[in-house]
């Protein structure tokens, strides 16, 4: 079970943080990106953002479902999205670099070492994810369907310079 009190993404910090990234870069300022965080629950993304801070987690995976009800474009390669903490601060710029669509069982033992998360294999990354999952869609009202489409994504991280990959 997680926190569901989420405070709102601070819009106007993460503009801050990609216009020093956009100056010390050379590229455009007024670029729109998405500022989110990962999980749904405010300890999830505490503990999500920290092992993208640390290191250790350089993919994650959403289903297509939840851009679409946000109204949100799937990412793309070479796209940027700034991610944030639980309480809503920016962390780190993070860019697109491996995008792939399939069901949940599709992911192989190198995307859940990718992750980060938990011992890191494929068969704790599936049962954790669907887990996840069934808890997220049952949020929205709807059921968990193994045929569900997934977005895998592998990224790096690019700002602030400390901890650039």
């Amino acid at each position: 079970m997680t926190d569901q009190t989420l405070d709102p993404v601070r819009r106007d910090d993460a503009r801050a943080m990609w216009h020093a990234y956009a100056a010390a870069t050379g590229r455009p300022a007024d670029e729109e990106l998405p500022v989110e965080r990962f999980g749904d629950g405010a300890a999830l993304a505490d503990e999500l953002i920290g092992l993208v801070l640390a290191g250790t987690k350089r993919a994650t995976a959403a289903l297509v479902t939840d851009f679409l009800d946000d109204g949100e474009p799937l990412p793309r390669i070479g796209g940027h999205w700034v991610a944030c903490d639980g309480a809503g601060a920016p962390r780190a710029i993070l860019r697109s670099v491996d995008l792939r669509l399939g069901p949940l069982a599709s992911v192989d033992d190198a995307f859940a070492r990718d992750e980060g998360e938990g011992d890191r294999t494929r068969d704790s990354w599936l049962r954790e994810h669907e887990r996840y999952f069934r808890r997220t869609e049952a949020a929205h009202g709807r059921q968990w369907s193994d045929d569900a489409e997934v977005l895998f994504e592998r990224f790096r991280v690019v700002w602030p310079p400390e901890i650039a990959d």
